[in-house]
């Protein structure tokens, strides 16, 4: 049995009892349809953590053991039979959608991320904490010479979840859009919005991330523990996106939000009860299509949008997910092998 490393996870357990194993177990090989990629970088995402600590049982997992990982970067390494877009030593990313039915309603309407029995990357199949991951290769992408493949990573989760989001919003100059969680997925929203010529204010909680956000382009950054601050957006706001799991922060969005504005959550809502009847929008997001993620590529390629990581080796997935929920993370976390 040819062997590798990788991070498993054979039972959900709380992140701080260490259920995150580095070690050997066996190597997969590309199927049908299907490529094997030496994985050069994986981003850690929170909805990661979520999975670990067994917030989506019974579900998910849906195998054990399971490498979680779901933003992923490497060179194909091994094709499957009938792969022809693709070639050995390519450059390639995966995002969570690890393949979907093809012949739903979603899947033949360019939305297939939508697709009720698509099979999710490091959930319902291994992902990219390991050394080499299988991906499907009518799903997976070829990266623009010159992007960084540790860098690159977080273009398949935030990136393409951002991107997503604010395409939902129709803003441009002249509009104002607040970015409500400026995290790893947020700093990469208010790139998108910036590029459509509005303003952009960041409103969140942790400094380092504020920080990031003017770094990146955010007009205003708004600390939201400070009540005077936050009461300056008061129906002030054209659009919003939301990528805190919070229903205190769902409150602070639609107070920021002006009448007939746009609300976009890309995270569960929570609220009891709220007042609506100011002809606002609510639009829920999930990723985006297969065309998106080609666009995220495209801008990243021009140097249009960036990410900001914080890179810890492969066999570090513990500690980058123990930072994680400490909130000890300034930007995102991606975990890498030496090429």
């Amino acid at each position: 049995m040819t062997t590798m490393f990788a991070n498993e996870l054979d039972h959900t357990a709380p992140i701080t009892t260490h259920p995150v194993n580095w070690r050997e177990t066996a190597k997969p090989s590309a199927g049908p349809g299907q490529i094997l990629m030496k994985v050069v970088a994986c981003g850690v995402c929170r909805s990661n953590l979520h999975m670990i600590e067994g917030d989506w049982l019974p579900d998910v997992p849906s195998i054990s053991p399971i490498v979680p990982g779901h933003e992923v970067t490497g060179r194909v390494v091994e094709l499957g039979e009938g792969v022809t877009n693709f070639a050995v030593g390519d450059p390639v990313g995966v995002t969570p959608l690890w393949k979907t039915c093809g012949v739903c309603e979603f899947c033949t309407s360019g939305r297939e991320m939508l697709c009720h029995h698509r099979e999710i990357t490091g959930e319902t199949v291994n992902g990219g904490y390991a050394e080499y991951m299988v991906a499907t290769a009518d799903y997976a992408y070829r990266i623009p010479e010159g992007l960084d493949l540790i860098d690159a990573a977080p273009l398949f989760c935030p990136g393409i979840t951002a991107f997503g989001a604010v395409e939902k919003l129709d803003v441009g100059p002249g509009d104002t859009v607040a970015i409500f969680g400026p995290g790893g997925v947020g700093h990469m929203a208010i790139q998108f919005a910036a590029l459509t010529g509005a303003e952009v204010v960041a409103v969140g909680r942790t400094p380092e991330h504020l920080k990031v956000a003017l770094e990146v382009g955010a007009t205003r950054a708004v600390n939201s523990t400070d009540s005077d601050e936050l009461a300056s957006l008061t129906d002030a706001m054209d659009a919003v996106i939301t990528f805190a799991d919070s229903d205190v922060v769902t409150a602070q969005a639609f107070e920021a939000l002006k009448w007939g504005g746009t609300l976009v959550n890309a995270v569960p809502l929570h609220f009891k009860e709220f007042p609506f009847n100011k002809g606002q929008i609510i639009k829920g997001t999930i990723l985006a299509n297969h065309a998106g993620m080609e666009r995220v590529l495209e801008l990243a390629a021009a140097g249009k949008v960036h990410t900001i990581t914080q890179r810890f080796p492969m066999d570090q997935a513990d500690k980058a997910l123990q930072l994680l929920a400490e909130g000890k993370l300034a930007s995102r976390a991606v975990l890498y092998n030496e090429e």
